[in-house]
């Protein structure tokens, strides 16, 4: 079983903590991970977008002018696609863009992600994390001890005191344990996790 060190937010050590191997020692497979990605951005567009054709345009039902005789090109409709205020050739019309992803798969690929994160040392696991106040110089400061710029903030129950101080900083994001997906999980550098939410997710993924 792999097995990571336990911080304080001082970054002092204060333990050591066994990793369930069915959670964090996953053999992992980049294409199971970038079918769940794309899975979770496509039930993210709303596909709603959509342009007039043609036959949609208001107006338009008069000839413009005579067929032969002006010195200009035909035309038969000033809502041709080639006029201006025109229909819309091949424009997008709205459409569902959800794929469907086995439950199984999705699970995988989260653990994939987390034993990718342990791999890479990109892991951080924390004794606890609880702010005295809703300060984001604390917040930066404790950052700063780890030596961490850019970060997924995992926590085993809503802290407002937490979100509160890391909302302003530019590439933080704090999740319960609950929320935590791999689009997340790459889209952050490194990962803080507190002890108490390592122990909710390998209860939720463990096999």
């Amino acid at each position: 079983m792999p097995t990571v060190e336990v911080y304080n937010t001082n970054r002092d050590l204060v333990g050591q903590l066994e990793l369930g191997a069915d959670v964090f020692a996953v053999p992992v497979k980049p294409h199971v991970m970038h079918e769940v990605v794309l899975y979770q951005l496509a039930k993210r567009r709303a596909g709603t977008a959509k342009t007039k054709g043609r036959s949609e345009i208001s107006g338009g039902g008069r000839k413009p002018w005579r067929q032969k005789g002006t010195g200009r090109a035909r035309a038969g409709t000033s809502r041709s696609p080639i006029w201006r205020g025109g229909g819309t050739i091949h424009g997008p019309q709205p459409r569902d863009y959800q794929m469907r992803v086995p439950k199984k798969v999705r699970r995988l690929a989260l653990k994939m992600a987390l034993s990718q994160k342990l791999l890479d040392q990109n892991l951080t696991v924390l004794d606890d994390l609880r702010m005295e106040r809703i300060k984001t110089k604390d917040f930066l400061s404790m950052l700063d001890r780890f030596e961490i710029s850019q970060a997924l903030v995992v926590l085993s129950q809503q802290d407002e005191m937490v979100e509160r101080s890391a909302r302003n900083i530019p590439h933080v994001k704090v999740l319960k344990s609950e929320g935590l997906n791999v689009y997340d999980l790459f889209r952050y550098r490194s990962l803080l996790m507190t002890r108490e939410a390592v122990a909710r997710l390998e209860e939720a993924l463990g096999s």
